[in-house]
């Protein structure tokens, strides 16, 4: 019998089966930023012990690198003494820094996949739950905790439980105006939150077979959302070709020997699945958070569910917080709600295809009175690229306000915050209490364009209906 991706990937960087069942595992990527890294260079300090193997470890800011501000110090004092403390920890170790002077600089997530750092068949850590980004290119990349960055800085490597495999497939075509967000959106709202525990999340079909890697990129960005702790999409030609030409690429006759190597880590095709999942992409719609997880998502011609339709205490439960935080009535409308702040970014959505997707639709288009927009782009090198296109100037002549590269409003760990009670359709991957900075904030997660849509309407819309496609 095959094997699937994730065995082989596992198998060629096993080091060893631990006492406890573990496996230690080698971590052939490992990317830091400035939040969760200072504690574990102190503790290495501590110990006296060097990093291991610097030339595999790789540094952006992105967090709470303040994204209305270019020059330091910052008005943040914590944000400039986080930046700075990372700067001298990367010079003492001799680790590679995308700082904010270089162009490279931005969202972990998106600096790795273009600088060509994230490549098929190896594994990938970062003290960043979203790791699973990277996974969009036949990596095996999960997110670790602040202990484990420093098992990596000492060992280049990490205990960790061997994953079951569950292969997710979307079959068909998407309709104009669904996107990769929708259909992430989709699959966590079918599976659950925790329905990926214990699993990675293979993701296949004809809908993956056909996105781009942004695209792919988008979704296997989620697949934490779903609770799986790795989400991957197997390489093929598309994978190779964006790769070629990047900076932390094999060049030449090294890249031909590589993109073989590479295939090989393909699942086979008679590999098992632990489980498996087929959807019809028919059935996906532009799909809307209206609660306080990832998983309460509807179409966008939905009614908000209501209490009484939950199957279990819990969900009824679940439910009742939700409406209550979000201030919306079970059984009405989403579409229609109003809201204040449109956020187009993030590491789910901050890239250079993104922000072409939506100027397309928005230029000429002017946003609402009384909406705060800002665009986030998710590097230098995207924002870089997008000023070159002009896709700058059709944010701002539309109304948006065009910013530096950051994790933003994503998370509110920068000057980007919701106020009060303020209701955000938001393109970024969470809508938990307080995620973007306000304890009664209120997030609507959304595809880029429907971000659009509602910035231009100052409401929940259906993007179908304000633009053509």
């Amino acid at each position: 019998m095959g094997k699937t991706l994730f065995e082989k990937v596992w198998e060629a960087h096993s080091v060893k089966t631990l006492s406890n069942g573990q496996t230690q595992l080698l971590i052939g990527t490992h990317l830091i930023h400035e939040v969760t890294s200072p504690q574990a260079f102190g503790m290495l300090r501590e110990r006296g012990l060097p990093v291991r193997f610097p030339k595999r470890t790789f540094a952006t800011v992105d967090h709470i690198v303040p994204t209305n501000e270019a020059v330091e110090p910052y008005s943040d004092s914590l944000a400039q003494g986080m930046i700075e403390e990372l700067r001298n920890n990367c010079a003492k170790n001799d680790i590679t820094f995308f700082d904010t002077n270089t162009g490279h600089q931005g969202i972990v997530h998106i600096v790795g996949p273009e600088q060509g750092i994230t490549q098929p068949g190896t594994t990938i850590a970062c003290g960043d739950s979203h790791t699973s980004t990277h996974g969009a290119f036949g990596a095996i990349a999960f997110g670790i905790g602040t202990s484990q960055v420093r098992d990596v800085l000492a060992t280049q490597t990490i205990a960790l439980n061997k994953l079951k495999v569950r292969r997710i497939n979307v079959n068909g075509k998407l309709a104009p105006g669904v996107y990769a967000k929708d259909v992430i959106l989709h699959i966590i709202r079918i599976l659950g939150t925790n329905g990926g525990t214990g699993f990675a999340y293979e993701y296949g079909g004809e809908v993956f077979d056909g996105f781009s890697m942004e695209e792919r990129m988008t979704v296997c960005n989620m697949s934490i959302e779903g609770g799986a702790r790795v989400g991957y999409v197997n390489p093929d030609e598309t994978t190779f070709e964006y790769l070629k030409g990047r900076k932390y690429c094999p060049k030449d006759s090294d890249f031909d020997q590589a993109v073989e190597r590479w295939k090989n880590f393909a699942s086979d095709a008679d590999c098992h699945y632990d489980d498996i999942v087929t959807i019809d992409a028919n059935e996906i719609q532009p799909t809307v958070t209206w609660g306080i997880t990832p998983g309460q998502g509807i179409g966008i011609n939905e009614c908000i569910p209501t209490i009484e339709s939950g199957e279990t205490q819990s969900a009824r439960a679940s439910i009742a917080e939700a409406l209550e935080h979000m201030s919306f009535e079970g059984g009405s409308e989403l579409k229609g709600k109003k809201i204040d702040v449109a956020f187009l970014g993030s590491c789910t959505n901050g890239r250079l295809s993104d922000l072409k997707e939506v100027a397309h639709y928005l230029k000429g288009k002017k946003v609402a009175e009384g909406v705060k927009a800002i665009v986030v782009p998710g590097s230098q090198v995207v924002a870089q690229i997008a000023q070159s296109l002009g896709l700058d100037k059709i944010f701002t002549e539309a109304g948006f306000e065009w910013r530096g590269a950051g994790c933003s409003m994503c998370l509110a760990m920068n000057p980007d915050k919701l106020i009060g009670n303020q209701l955000c359709a938001s393109s970024s991957n969470r809508n938990f209490k307080g995620r973007q900075g306000s304890p009664t904030g209120r997030t609507l997660l959304m595809s880029p364009i429907m971000v659009a849509a509602a910035a231009v309407t100052g409401e929940v819309s259906d993007a179908r209906e304000v633009f053509e496609f």
